[in-house]
């Protein structure tokens, strides 16, 4: 009996000892120098393709300078550029029934500029008001499938802001032409000719990502990522113009930086480390998919995404969700890893949502890593998700640092090759 409360006694200081440590380590002040930096107006919503997401990035790779990172395996530096075309659309006209369609009223995502009359291999899809856009949409686009999308005028919303970013550029290679036309939705289509005209231009696009090498097990990967875009300036919105995306995700990113700056200080990591901030989550994880096409895949032993730590959870202060946790035991190792402290690791409550594919770290997973994501966001009341007002005067910094020096300590034995979560089920839908 003695012994086991020795051993008690033991891990329990070696526990305080710890947290003692990464709250030195992982400091306030310093969380929120580089989320302001992040979020701040001159950042311009960090869209692809602008100023704003260039000079966030150089931020960033200011940063894992400072903190002495290397490039990855391959890289001259830690921009990951990623090859990639910009189309935008000229103009669209569409008949149906014989009858225009204002051109305000209509346009085309696609690679080139192309032709249909009745095409037997154009599949048309309606959208009536009692249909899950969201839904139908990902399944479209996921199709492969030549499409004509009839939308109702209740998803006006939707459509104006669809038609404005492909105005801006679209950067889906490889995807089927997909036309969007709103207004009333005749029920018996008879005839319908589409035609538009494609410009493309090389564009700038680029992950940020740094390392340092395991000791021990150098070809073992532990991977800490957020994502570093945003949504930009949209004209006319209230009460500004600027997405500066501070929860989403310049709070995950935050939280990559500050691991990378705690980890090279600790400097006993035996498996490597990546740190990476990805760009075009927003517009379809076009960094998060160049990376996996950079890192063997089966060489990853766990994906720590960061995502939205800026607010409390729906449990309150010191906790936040994993999604995925029933997939693999990466959310029982870092529960374990954190027994002793306040912090508390839960299941995605918002499963309806499938937030375990649709951020980052589901290119990973699919592929069999147990790659999940760390949010604490609640993301079904959230009134600041995808708005203006995701400013830094929204969140709570102590709530981001928290759950920085929770995944700091909760990692630790996988960083340090003791464990290794179970792997994920391939390709799973």
């Amino acid at each position: 009996m003695k012994k086991y409360i020795l051993a008690g006694a033991m891990l329990a200081a070696g526990l305080a000892s710890q947290a003692q440590n990464v709250n030195k380590l992982i400091d306030q002040k310093d969380v929120e120098r580089i989320i302001a930096t992040l979020s701040d107006d001159n950042m311009q919503g960090r869209a692809i393709f602008t100023p704003g997401i260039d000079k966030a990035a150089k931020f960033i790779e200011g940063e894992f300078t400072k903190i002495g990172l290397q490039p990855l395996a391959g890289e001259s530096g830690f921009r990951q550029n990623i090859p990639m075309k910009r189309t935008i659309p000229g103009k669209t006209t569409v008949n149906i029934n014989m009858s225009s369609v204002p051109s305000a009223n209509a346009y085309a995502i696609a690679n080139t500029s192309f032709s249909w009359s009745n095409d037997a291999d154009v599949q048309v899809i309606k959208e009536t008001a009692d249909k899950n856009y969201q839904q139908d949409m990902r399944a479209i686009m996921m199709s492969g499938k030549k499409t004509l999308v009839l939308l109702d005028p209740a998803f006006e919303t939707q459509f104006k802001a669809g038609r404005e970013r492909a105005m801006n550029g679209n950067s889906r290679p490889g995807a089927q032409p997909i036309v969007f036309v709103l207004g009333k939705i005749d029920d018996n289509i008879r005839s319908f000719e589409v035609s538009c005209n494609i410009k493309s231009e090389d564009v700038p696009l680029f992950n940020v990502a740094g390392m340092i090498p395991g000791k021990s097990k150098p070809d073992e990967f532990v991977v800490f990522s957020g994502h570093y875009d945003h949504l930009g300036v949209k004209p006319g919105m209230k009460p500004d113009s600027i997405y500066n995306g501070a929860d989403d995700d310049a709070s995950g990113t935050t939280a990559v930086i500050e691991l990378a700056k705690y980890y090279k200080k600790l400097n006993n990591n035996e498996r490597t480390l990546i740190f990476v901030a990805f760009t075009g989550e927003e517009s379809g994880g076009y960094g998060a998919r160049h990376f996996t096409t950079t890192v063997n895949a089966d060489k990853v032993v766990a994906m720590f995404n960061i995502e939205m730590i800026g607010k409390p959870s729906k449990w309150g202060q010191n906790s936040a969700f994993i999604t995925g946790y029933e997939r693999s035991d990466f959310g029982q190792i870092l529960q374990k890893n954190l027994e002793g402290t306040d912090f508390k690791f839960y299941p995605d409550p918002y499963t309806k949502e499938n937030l375990f594919y649709r951020s980052d770290n589901a290119t990973l997973a699919r592929l069999g890593v147990p790659a999940h994501t760390i949010s604490t966001d609640q993301i079904d009341i959230d009134p600041d998700y995808h708005k203006v007002t995701d400013e830094l005067k929204t969140l709570d910094v102590a709530n981001i640092t928290a759950a920085i020096r929770a995944i700091a300590l909760s990692s630790r034995t996988i960083v340090s090759g003791k464990d290794t979560p179970t792997r994920v089920a391939k390709l799973e839908r």
